[in-house]
């Protein structure tokens, strides 16, 4: 590289990386509003917080979410987490190796370079410095067993060893040297395996909990959606299925937009079944589908064959008028589905929810049943969801927990704040409540103690740091949005009387000391 071109890269501007953003002030006002406004209105329902790792075994995910999805398959941040960092060298040594194999000893060295890993592989395995798993096991057996084989074979020509390199090279690669591990793509699967991890069935039931944070997919970034995106959610877990439950949770993500004044809310409902009548459901869904398979798109005639659930998820136009004449869930649900469903929505309207009912809102993996929800807002297009949930009743249990019903929700806050700003609802940046300008070496004395008496009185102080004349502070007072400029100059410390200038409207007055706190407190409760 010229030193032109190295200086050049030093000066190199780092930017956030694609699907990702920085969230600054006075957006971030708005975001803390959210968040404050979810551990308020959480609270008052009996929700506890949990906060989880942000990474977690991938096969948390490949089972909860299935291995076939596009977010596990293609859409993860996934990687080896590993402690033998030495082994890294000595496998690239031995799988990287392209020189020639046209003498026997080239095929000395590359042996030798395959014993070389093989037994510091052995030795960080006993240590327990790589998994102990039986899959790592059986691989550096099969490793050492081409190895001896290919030993004996000889060198009989490059032709002839390749295949038998290439295996040894293969069986090399499978050995792990650490936990697969991946950004976490929700939260549902963590707190379930929380739930199971620390005993939480022994506590009273349900256990009723949310979250907050971000989350990691590698989709195309668009409006609304990023690779780096941030939830609010919450699940019970444990008891019964009680109808009230599905209810109240409901009730309580409404009570949440509402205390938000969210514009435009709709709630859409279905109960997609159990595991006694959702197969037969969608049975009879691909049977009807296969009659009217040449109406539908490419996509929509794999799933036929992959998950007919997800055909009525479709958004396509051309498919609309099709799907609308397929079989309806609802019709189909077995007694006890049919009476929990009928009983949800008189909870529901009990409780004063408005809510429409929709038969294609449906859960294409088995552990979902019975009530699912979906809640819409204005100002995002035709991606319009903000909030998705649902009751899992099979989730702990495949995880490797007991028989655990389940319920809960995910709130897109991207998606959210989006809605919020769209409909003029965001708060603006807090401005300061005082910014207190002063001159003079006493004066700065005295307006460091003030400083730190208002903001124990839960006032919001600006202290400049270095003396400025009073008509710059005041200007910089007005450009922060402080409400009150304290004027502090050593005839004020002398005479103990504080200027103290409102900058809605100009107006000033001077004050003792002892007064300015309790005046403070009461033009704040005036104006709230």
């Amino acid at each position: 590289m010229s030193e032109g071109a190295a200086k050049k890269e030093e000066r190199r501007k780092f930017q956030a990386i694609r699907g990702t953003r920085d969230l600054l002030p006075p957006e971030t006002a708005l975001w803390n509003h959210v968040e404050q406004t979810a551990n308020q209105v959480f609270a008052t329902f009996g929700f506890g917080a949990i906060r989880v790792p942000i990474f977690e075994p991938t096969e948390l995910f490949a089972r909860s979410i299935g291995l076939d999805t596009d977010v596990v398959s293609k859409e993860m941040y996934t990687f080896e987490d590993y402690e033998a960092t030495e082994l890294v060298e000595l496998r690239t040594a031995v799988v990287t190796n392209v020189a020639s194999l046209a003498t026997g000893e080239a095929l000395i060295d590359f042996l030798d370079r395959v014993g070389n890993f093989i037994l510091a592989a052995e030795k960080a395995f006993e240590a327990g410095r790589i998994p102990k798993t039986p899959e790592n096991e059986r691989t550096l057996q099969m490793a050492r067993e081409l190895t001896a084989n290919l030993q004996a074979f000889g060198y009989q020509g490059e032709r002839e060893i390749l295949p038998r390199v290439a295996e040894l090279k293969d069986a090399v690669r499978q050995v792990r040297f650490g936990d697969v591990i991946s950004l976490r793509p929700e939260a549902t699967a963590s707190v379930c395996r929380a739930y199971i991890e620390h005993g939480m069935q022994q506590l009273p039931q349900p256990v009723k909990l949310y979250y907050i944070g971000p989350m990691f997919r590698r989709e195309r970034p668009q409006r609304g959606r990023y690779r780096q995106f941030y939830q609010i959610g919450a699940e019970v877990l444990g008891g019964s299925d009680a109808p009230a439950i599905d209810a109240e949770v409901i009730e309580m993500v409404m009570t949440f937009f509402d205390r938000l004044e969210l514009h435009g809310v709709q709630l859409d409902i279905n109960s997609i079944g159990c595991r006694e009548c959702r197969p037969k459901y969608v049975e009879l869904l691909r049977a009807e589908l296969l009659k009217v398979k040449d109406k539908l798109g490419p996509d929509s005639q794999r799933r036929i064959r992959t998950n007919p659930l997800r055909v009525l998820d479709s958004k396509l136009e051309s498919e609309q008028g099709t799907i609308a004449t397929l079989p309806r869930i609802t019709d189909h649900l077995c007694e006890a589905c049919a009476t929990h469903y009928a009983a949800v929505k008189r909870q529901l309207e009990m409780r004063g929810v408005f809510f429409r009912e929709n038969w294609r809102l449906v859960r294409g993996l088995d552990y979902y049943m019975r009530t699912t929800f979906e809640i819409t807002a204005q100002g995002l297009g035709s991606q319009n969801a903000v909030c998705g949930g649902g009751r899992y009743d099979g989730l702990v249990e495949l995880l490797g927990g007991p028989p655990t019903k389940g319920i809960g929700f995910a709130i897109g806050e991207d998606r959210l704040i989006l809605s919020l700003q769209e409909s003029r609802k965001a708060p603006a940046q807090p401005g300061r409540d005082v910014y207190i300008a002063w001159m003079g070496e006493r004066a700065h004395a005295t307006a460091i103690r003030a400083a730190k008496d208002l903001r124990k009185a839960g006032f919001s102080v600006e202290l400049p740091p270095v003396e400025q004349k009073f008509g710059k502070a005041l200007g910089q007072a007005d450009k922060l949005g402080a409400k009150h400029a304290l004027i502090l100059g050593d005839n004020e410390v002398s005479e103990g009387l504080w200027t103290l200038k409102t900058l809605a409207d100009g107006s000033q007055l001077k004050l003792p000391e002892p007064a300015l706190i309790e005046h403070l407190r009461k033009s704040k409760a005036g104006s709230s």
